[in-house]
């Protein structure tokens, strides 16, 4: 799907559908020379995401759409985001093929932000996995244009990049797990890279990571024929390096559980373990049409958890690059050791400023926050602030959760160091996770993101959610690392 710029001083040029978008019991403003049928807007009063579909009666637009922003002195970015993605689908519903955004409204000081808001929810709108289906049939709408001032337009341009960043995690989450195996992701790594000048990919296979001594992660894959990898992806801005960033993002391709198995209802979900790589990926897609001044590192540790008789066993003993040794009595709780490795070659090669991992990490999230909002928590006050603050901003809220002396107690090992979860009564299963991840941080200022609930099963926005993936992570991180 192709989205074209035009400005206001154009006239409308011709159009299957044009969108106007209206606030509360005010009268839409049409664009020159269209008109629909007086009874058209009758009932209809602007209140949010209210829509009003009429044949236009003259001017180059077949159709008129009209949404409604809802009332108050401002518009929430979501509700934009929401009415393009209404569209769009709107268009998908009623065989369109070409699509017109008509802004005529004055945005004010929000013109860069609901634009963005605008192209981001028209992108996501769009989203659909066709690839596997030999009947899908193909996208009608194929041309979107956005017509409207100058500031408006340039917010939109950024939000269109940022919304394909999103399709792309979403297309790897959604994509079957006999289809995005972990040398999938390299691929699709090697791809971003090739791609953009700015950014260069360096991929560890198992022999380059045992020289680095990578146990905890190596341990996971042992059960699958699948090799595992540990992705470096580098961001590069062009001008002087200010703040260096270092986003890790887990990549279980597909987890049984290993020898400790899971239930096999709804274990087809599992494919969706390596969402928090996924996010990570679709970020550096948009950093390469962005451009920000922050060097980012991109670290995706990605395997798969089967079960055969190479299989590490509940109560084996592994150790990870920084020497802790780590009693692995649940084998289903194998992504902080992939974590825990990444975490810790970070702090010794990467040596970041600061650091944010995304994981699809517990369960317990889920029962805690649900499906609308991921759990933050780390060691660094002013990381997580930071973090709930970009998630105010983008709409991908979430929620700062704990981390006390008593659960990194908790953690410690009898055999090793460590192990791998919390004693049966302690609970808080999120904070507990977070606490293990905690010892292989090191003094690096560190935030970690639970995404388990939030990944896939939220509710339905228009432009994401229901069963399918959601792209979680990835505005959330380029609004974050934008402000650095």
């Amino acid at each position: 799907m192709k989205i074209t710029y035009k400005t206001l001083a154009g006239r409308l040029a011709k159009t299957d559908l044009v969108v106007v978008l209206a606030s509360k019991n005010k009268k839409p403003k049409l664009p020159e020379g269209v008109s629909v049928p007086p009874n058209a807007l009758a009932s209809f009063g602007g209140e949010a995401r209210e829509t009003r579909l009429t044949d236009a009666t003259q001017g180059p637009a077949k159709r008129v759409l009209f949404i409604g922003l809802g009332g108050g002195k401002s518009v929430a970015p979501e509700i934009v985001r929401r009415a393009a993605a209404i569209a769009v689908r709107k268009a998908e519903k009623t065989d369109t093929s070409s699509l017109t955004f008509w802004i005529g409204l004055a945005f004010g000081s929000q013109a860069t932000t609901l634009g963005q808001a605008l192209a981001e929810g028209a992108v996501m709108g769009s989203y659909r996995l066709r690839t596997f289906q030999s009947t899908a049939k193909a996208a009608t709408l194929t041309r979107i244009t956005i017509q409207a001032d100058q500031v408006v337009n340039g917010g939109a341009r950024r939000g269109e990049i940022i919304g394909r960043g999103n399709c792309l995690a979403r297309r790897l989450q959604d994509t079957p797990a006999n289809k995005m195996r972990p040398r999938d992701m390299v691929r699709e790594a090697r791809k971003i890279a090739r791609d953009s000048p700015r950014i260069t990919a360096r991929i560890h296979d198992e022999k380059s990571m045992a020289d680095l001594k990578m146990g905890s992660l190596l341990s996971v894959s042992r059960g699958s024929t699948e090799p595992a990898y540990l992705i470096h992806l580098v961001y590069k801005p062009a001008g002087k390096v200010r703040r260096r960033i270092c986003l890790v993002g887990k990549g279980l391709t597909f987890d049984t559980g290993g020898i400790s198995i899971k239930p096999s209802a709804r274990m087809g979900e599992m494919k969706y373990d390596m969402s928090g790589g996924a996010a990570v990926l679709g970020t550096f897609q948009a950093l390469a049409g962005l451009l920000p001044d922050v060097e980012v590192h991109g670290l995706v540790p990605t395997s798969e958890n089967m079960p055969d008789g190479n299989a590490v066993k509940p109560g084996d003993l592994v150790t990870a690059c920084n020497g802790l040794s780590i009693e692995v009595l649940n084998t289903d709780a194998e992504g902080r050791l992939i974590l825990a490795d990444a975490l810790a070659y970070a702090v010794k090669k990467v040596k970041p400023d600061a650091m944010i991992d995304l994981a699809t990490l517990t369960g317990a999230v889920v029962v805690a926050l649900g499906h609308e909002l991921s759990g933050v928590m780390g060691n660094d006050q002013s990381l997580i602030d930071a973090l709930v603050s970009s998630g105010e901003t983008t709409s991908e809220a979430v929620w700062p959760l704990p981390i006390i002396d008593f659960h990194k107690k908790d953690m410690k090992g009898k055999v090793g160091d460590l192990r791998n979860i919390s004693s049966p009564g302690t609970g808080a299963g999120s904070s507990t996770g977070g606490a293990f991840l905690s010892y292989f941080s090191g003094d690096t200022p560190w935030a970690h993101l639970d995404i388990a609930g939030s990944a896939w099963g939220a509710t339905n926005r228009d432009y994401q959610g229901g069963a399918m993936g959601t792209g979680v992570g990835v505005r959330l991180l380029v609004d974050y690392l934008e402000n650095q």
